[in-house]
């Protein structure tokens, strides 16, 4: 994949997801080309040891990137310890450890790359050991190996406090959101230990944050954690004062935008529901993918982060039912299958948390939870609820009365008075804030109606339009099906009649050429003698017998029983019928002619594999070659006769075999036999599921229910055995349950829906199913209920002095029965009482005449059916008597212009203010003029939506403006229209001229072109330009630009590569567009032609790659069009494990994982239409050398050895490698090269001297390297040495005493608070001198506090603990008898 090289682009970014850096090679990115980016970075693992440890990542990038995992402490090649795999069907990559083990807990990084960039996460896998492991022996009481341990634990700590990158980031994320009690389980599930340096960064991170949220947010508090309930949906909430109510409130699920709703909409997966200041975030139908970690933003200002933790557990013991007694402690307990920190605990669907009423307890392996409910009241009865990620167990618990309790104390009774007074304080506190929210909702709910109206009406018609298309295309399919099969028998009868009539010209031709050589042997029989060469008999017909005595011959139709020869039939198949002493006759020849040549009879139409119903006929049929043969119908290899409902009928060379009403026992396999000729066939009995008529006729008709009644469907059916019954409601499926009851047998089924309500109106659909078949069978559900209420917002048609109107959209449902009248009350503003106005027939309309001027008026409607009133909609307070003046319309559109007149048009205005509209007025000016004049008549309004203006100077430029009256006066005038002259309509344009390509690539191309010439009277100059193309293979043009362009040139962009197109300009103007302008061939979309040529100077010709590296090989050119890359390896072509990756200008050659094998000369060839180039780079593929074999001595000649060896194991195979040798001597003690590049196995050494050892050792080299050193033995010489004699000197004593002296000074120390100090020091002198440590020039040689050594000169002191009684200046002082040195430094502790 490629890499930046040093010195290119490079920018790095921070993802939307946290943890996640981006890093992008490019500077701008291509068009639809993006760098890689996690959707769903892999998250922090703690997991116990031995299970199943995996991470899981879902990326996106175009192009699809490449993804590779790795560890900070280790690799990860072990196939065994480590699987990487790809889940397609999810779009995951995974990465498995089974039987996680205690050395794999690490930091693991997530690589994903493309050649536009890359991305990095990291997640942690943090392990539980389980089971004894054996403890490690404790430190030795030696300070030297204390002081070692100390200085390991300073280097460790140090490490552990930088190192803030390995720690995943969601850590901060829920850390700054949760409570101080839960600090600890948090740190423990993200591996972070070093709890102090976790406060100080979090008291940081709550400053920043804080800082943020100021911006938008006046405060934020009460943040509750995500929880899930027992209905199945996850919850959490916060309260915050925002300073703009219009503020933005965006939702993350790791670091991804989700959209949500208001809650009112079931099918909203997410939705947030506003209480005042408390926001309220919900997640129905919770599944597995919805863990993550949740944000909630204001604007660009993180406020809350919770995560959601959904363990894959199961209950191994579920909750039990508890009874007990009222004063006494209950008890739940629940195992699961896996280790899980935490539970959610739920009473009555409420959660509950450890405190004074409740007590949670885990044990310590994480699997059994128990939750205590202390001195139990009548309160605390009702279902208890243990939820482990998406599983759950209740169990009831029942308080029952203390029988030894006589009565209760005043004390008991204040308590209890106490609690009942709370809880219907919380209930009325609970209730007004449900009020407030349903109030809320109302509106929300009106406009979510009127919306779903339009939407169900639109897709009414596109349904609509479909069904009737689809009928359309089903006739046309049908009529077609029926032509083919018309053409196809036709074409059937054709060949048919010529395959007869060829059988007929066939036969006639044999039979006429038997009766010619019939007549020939006639003939030489008659001039033949008589009984020459004692002929015995000739047979006719199918004899086949002869016993060659002459006598009683069998031969068919003729005999000769007193001679003796040969029988034979027509062809030649007769017995031996040879004489005694006689030679058999060479010529056969009928002794009686036979004009009757018959060659057997065979089938023209087999039997053929036929099944049948049960119940139902069944025919196997046949044909014969003969009319006249008859043959014998078998079944199983019994024979069968027409009886017991078996019918065998014969039409001439048709033979048929008919079985009424067929049943199971008829099944197995039938022949038909007909002079040694047979044709098998099987007969299938099939037995699918039927229905009979009476009884699908009976269960199509609809089901009628009252609300609350039950419904119940049946249908009797008959069918084989095994039988699947499936019942369906709306295409979903029902299934046993609460309010589902289905009864099944053999030969019915029945479906009983229990209470059935209103919206369990719809289709009910069975579905019966066997081996065979499967059929349907369709009835309906219709359950009567009262309408829903009537349905805003009411529409105000008039509100005048005499009258209020008003109109309301009628019930979303109807109750299932026809509406009868709408129930209607009033009441006036400022009263308590409602008027009945009483029932209204018809329309939902209604006109109050009984009205005051100026006062207010609010009415409550009722829809009525025959099952009772709905509910009551109210409507908003409507005013009567007062003036209101109609919107202004929209501005007036030119429909058309002339040097005389100017038509326009316009739409009514939005809202008529509660008066009928009587007309409009229309108002024009000139343009640049502020004065406006009417155009119609002052005193005749203008009834249409349109008019024409006849008062207009030729030439001149016109606004308009159009304002709409009503009964109470003209409303405020719209906005001028766009300018229009008063002259008659252009001419459109001619063609552009001189059309040309300035410039064009793989996707883009450029236009220019001359204005087309003007031509009065004919073409008018033209004000713009469009640009139209068509693909090659299509026959319709697009255009390009929507909008006319002025300029005489444009660039067409995002055309495919290589691809033909036409294209041509089309000049228009206010008169029209003119004739289109084209190229006369069609265009490439490509650059110009380039020849191929490579780029890059710097590229190396030769590579060395150790064995088991990575090789990656890259190329770039320029080339135009693009050409065709081929790689060869010694001039074939590459394995198959090396991948070769290819794009515009480059090319690039990957082995993952190089082998000895891999060695060769690679060359890449880059071709095109214009021509060609070729670049070849050597490649080896080597590994470190096995060193050479024993080396052996020898001395041929005095004064050298020479040396000899086995030859390396590697020589063989690498033709480059070659050996070193280098000797040392007994005097010098050094190795020097003796040899070098040596490419055989001896070498002679010279200057070999007496009296010396040498050593020797051979190395075999590579591209690579060394091997390691075979060693030769010490080979060595003696030389005869002459006496030596020589005279000491005088020995004298040697004064070794000095005085103390310090060789290493203390150096400055700046150390934080809480953390080691580590002070060293080196002193001389004879004797030792006594050493004294000093802090402000007190002794601390006696004091606990500090550790003090002196080893062998070198002074240390170690302070365990700094703090700030520990800053100040240290002093060491070394004194003996021949002086005293000291030396000193001081200590800083950091703030």
């Amino acid at each position: 994949m490629p890499m930046p090289a040093e010195g290119k682009f490079a920018i790095r970014r921070r993802s939307r997801v946290p943890g996640v850096m981006i890093t992008q090679y490019v500077e701008e990115l291509p068009s639809g080309c993006t760098t890689p980016d996690f959707i769903r970075k892999p998250i922090a693992l703690t997991i116990q040891e031995g299970k199943l440890a995996f991470f899981k990542a879902v990326v996106n990038g175009n192009p699809v990137p490449e993804v590779s995992w790795g560890r900070n402490k280790g690799d990860i090649s072990n196939p065994t310890k480590y699987v990487s795999r790809h889940d397609e069907k999810n779009g995951e990559y995974i990465l498995e450890i089974p039987n996680v083990d205690s050395d794999q807990a690490d930091t693991y990084k997530c690589l994903v790359i493309n050649p536009f960039g890359k991305a990095v996460c990291t997640a942690a896998l943090n392990v539980i050991e389980v089971g004894f492991k054996k403890r490690k022996p404790a430190p030795k009481s030696d300070p030297e190996e204390f002081r070692k341990m100390l200085k390991k634990t300073v280097v460790k700590r140090k490490q552990k406090q930088t190192n803030e990158e390995e720690i995943d980031p969601r850590f901060w994320e829920v850390l700054l959101s949760a409570t101080k009690k839960d600090y600890e389980r948090i740190c423990r599930e993200y591996g972070v230990t070093d709890f102090r340096w976790m406060l100080r960064k979090l008291n940081q991170k709550k400053k920043e944050r804080e800082a943020e949220q100021s911006k938008y947010v006046e405060k934020v508090h009460s943040m509750k954690p995500i929880e899930v309930k027992t209905d199945g949906t996850a919850e959490f909430e916060l309260d915050m004062k925002l300073k703009d109510p219009n503020s933005t409130i965006l939702l993350y699920k790791d670091g991804e935008m989700l959209d949500y709703g208001d809650g009112t909409d079931d099918s909203t997966k997410h939705n947030m529901q506003k209480f005042g200041e408390t926001y309220l975030f919900s997640i129905r139908d919770v599944g597995p993918e919805d863990a993550g970690l949740y944000q909630v933003d204001v604007e660009e200002a993180n406020m809350f982060s919770t995560s959601l933790t959904l363990p894959d557990v199961e209950f191994t013991g579920v909750l039990k039912d508890t009874k007990v007694v009222e004063g006494q402690d209950a008890v739940f307990e629940c195992a699961l299958s896996d280790p899980v920190p935490q539970i959610t605990w739920c009473a009555n669907d409420i959660s509950v948390e450890h405190g004074d009423k409740y007590d949670v307890t885990v044990s310590e392996d994480k699997q059994v939870h128990k939750l205590t409910v202390k001195n139990c009241t009548k309160d605390d009865k009702g279902v208890y609820t243990a939820i482990a990620g998406l599983r759950s167990s209740q169990g009831t618990l029942v308080v029952k009365d203390d029988p030894n309790a006589c009565g209760e104390s005043e004390d008991e009774l204040a308590r209890r008075l106490a609690e009942e007074k709370d809880r219907l304080q919380r209930e009325n506190k609970e209730a007004a804030r449900r009020a407030q929210a349903e109030k809320d909702e109302a509106a929300r709910k009106a406009q979510t109606e009127r919306d779903e109206a339009d939407r169900r009406a639109q897709a009414e018609q596109d349904k609509a339009a479909r069904r009737a298309q689809a009928e359309l295309d089903e006739v046309a399919r049908k009529t077609q099906e029926e032509q083919d099969e018309a053409a196809r028998k036709a074409q059937e009868e054709q060949d048919e009649a010529a395959r007869r009539a060829q059988a007929e010209r066939d036969e006639a031709a044999r039979r006429a050429k038997a009766e010619r050589e019939a007549a020939e042997m006639m003939a030489a029989m008659a001039a033949g003698k008589d009984g020459e060469n004692g002929s015995g008999g000739s047979s006719l017909g199918d004899g086949n017998e002869g016993d060659g005595t002459g006598k009683d011959i069998k031969g068919g139709d003729g005999t000769l029983r007193d001679g003796k020869g040969d029988g034979f039939d027509l062809d030649g198949s007769g017995g031996d019928g040879s004489g005694d002493k006689r030679k058999k006759r060479a010529r056969v020849i009928e002794l009686v002619p036979n004009s009757i040549i018959d060659t057997g009879v065979h089938f023209l139409n087999g039997l053929a594999d036929t099944a049948a119903n049960v119940g139902e006929s069944a025919e196997l049929s046949c044909k014969l070659s003969s009319e006249d043969k008859t043959g014998l119908w078998y079944k199983d290899g019994k024979k069968l006769e027409s009886k017991d409902g078996i019918t065998i009928v014969k039409d001439g060379a048709h033979h048929k075999l008919i079985i009424h009403d067929c049943q199971e026992r008829d099944a197995g396999k039938y022949k038909f036999e007909a002079e040694g000729r047979k044709s098998e066939a099987t007969l299938i009995v099939e037995d699918p599921p039927k229905i009979d008529a009476d009884a699908l006729s009976k269960f199509s008709e609809p089901v009628v229910v009252k609300a609350g009644e039950n419904a119940s469907f049946k249908l009797q059916f008959s069918g084989k055995e095994p039988i699947k019954i499936q019942w369906f409601k709306e295409d979903e499926e029902l299934l046993q349950g609460h309010s589902v009851k289905i009864e099944k047998s053999s030969a019915h089924t029945r479906l009983l829906l229990t209470k059935c309500q209103r919206k369990d109106t719809g289709e009910i659909k069975i579905k019966i199913k066997n081996e065979f078949a499967t059929v349907e069978a369709t009835s309906k559900l219709i359950v009567l209920d009262r309408p829903t209420p009537p349905q805003g917002p009411v529409e105000i048609v008039e509100s005048t002095l005499s009258a209020i109107e008003f109109k309301w959209r009628p019930p979303k449902d109807d109750g299932g029965c026809p509406l009868t009248n709408y129930n209607l009350e009033r009441q006036q503003l400022g009263r308590n009482t409602w008027t009945k106005i009483g029932d209204i027939l018809g329309q939902p309309t209604y006109r109050d005449r009984n009205i005051d001027c100026g006062r207010k008026y609010c009415y409550r409607i009722r829809a009525k059916n025959s099952e009772g009133f709905s509910d009551v909609m109210t409507t908003s307070d409507i005013a009567a008597g007062i003036l209101a003046f109609p919107g202004s319309p929209a501005p007036p559109k030119i429909v058309s212009a002339f040097k005389d007149c100017i038509n326009l048009a316009w739409l009514p205005p939005p809202s008529t203010r509660g008066g009928s509209l009587i007309g409009y007025n229309l108002e024009k000016r000139k343009k640049g003029s502020n004065l406006w004049s009417q155009a119609n008549p002052k005193d005749d309004p203008i009834r249409d939506k349109k008019y024409a203006v006849k008062d207009v100077i030729e030439g001149a430029e016109y606004e308009f403006r159009v304002s709409a009256i009503n009964t109470c006066g003209p409303g405020e005038p719209s906005g001028p229209s766009e300018c229009a002259i008063a002259r008659d309509p252009k001419k459109p344009p001619g063609k552009v001229k001189y059309l040309r390509i300035t410039g064009s690539s793989y996707t883009s191309l450029s236009l220019s072109w001359t204005k087309p010439t003007e031509v009065r009277g004919e073409e008018d100059e033209a004000k713009g330009y469009f640009v139209e193309i068509r693909p090659a293979e299509q026959v319709e043009w697009s255009r390009y630009n929507t909008n006319a362009v002025i300029q005489t040139s444009f660039t067409v962009v995002g055309l495919k590569s290589m691809a033909m197109y036409w294209v041509r300009v089309i000049a228009t103007n206010e008169g029209g567009e003119g004739l289109p302008q084209s190229f006369d061939n069609y265009i490439i979309s490509m650059p110009p032609p380039v020849k191929p040529k490579f780029t890059d100077k710097k590229m190396k010709s030769f590579m060395v790659v150790k064995a088991g590296n990575t090789v990656r090989v890259s190329v770039s050119f320029e080339a135009s069009p693009l050409p065709d890359i081929t790689w060869l390896k010694d001039g074939v072509p590459v394995a198959k494990h090396v991948t070769i990756t290819s794009f515009e200008k480059g090319s690039q050659l990957f082995i993952y994982t190089s082998e000895l094998s891999d060695t060769g000369l690679y060359m890449v060839n880059v071709k095109n239409m214009v021509g060609q180039d070729t670049f070849a780079i050597e490649i080896r593929v080597t590994d470190d050398p096995k060193p050479p074999g024993p080396v052996e001595l020898e001395q041929n000649v005095h004064g050298s050895v020479t040396l000899s060896w086995t030859p390396s194991p590697d020589e063989k195979r690498d033709n480059h490698l070659h050996y070193m040798v280098m000797k040392r001597d007994s005097v010098k003690q050094t190795w020097r090269t003796v040899v070098d590049r040596l490419f055989n196995n001896k070498f002679t050494v010279i200057n070999i001297l007496p009296g010396r050892e040498y050593n020797f050792r051979v190395f075999a080299k590579n591209d690579i390297g060394l091997s390691e050193p075979s060693v030769s033995p010490v080979w060595g010489t003696t030389k005869q040495r002459e006496k030596f004699t020589c005279s000491l000197p005088v020995l004298r004593t040697l004064d070794f005493q000095a005085a103390p002296k310090f060789i290493v000074s203390l150096k400055l120390h700046t150390a934080p608070p809480g953390y080691e100090c580590y002070m060293t020091c080196a002193a001389t002198g004879n004797p030792t001198p006594h050493v004294t440590w000093y802090h402000n020039n007190v002794s601390l040689n006696t004091n606990p506090n500090y550790y003090i050594t002196n080893v062998c000169g070198v002074c240390s002191l170690l302070i365990l603990r700094v703090g700030p009684k520990d800053m100040g200046e240290y002093k060491v002082v070394a004194e003996s008898p021949l002086g005293l040195d000291e030396c000193s430094t001081k200590l800083m502790v950091k703030e």
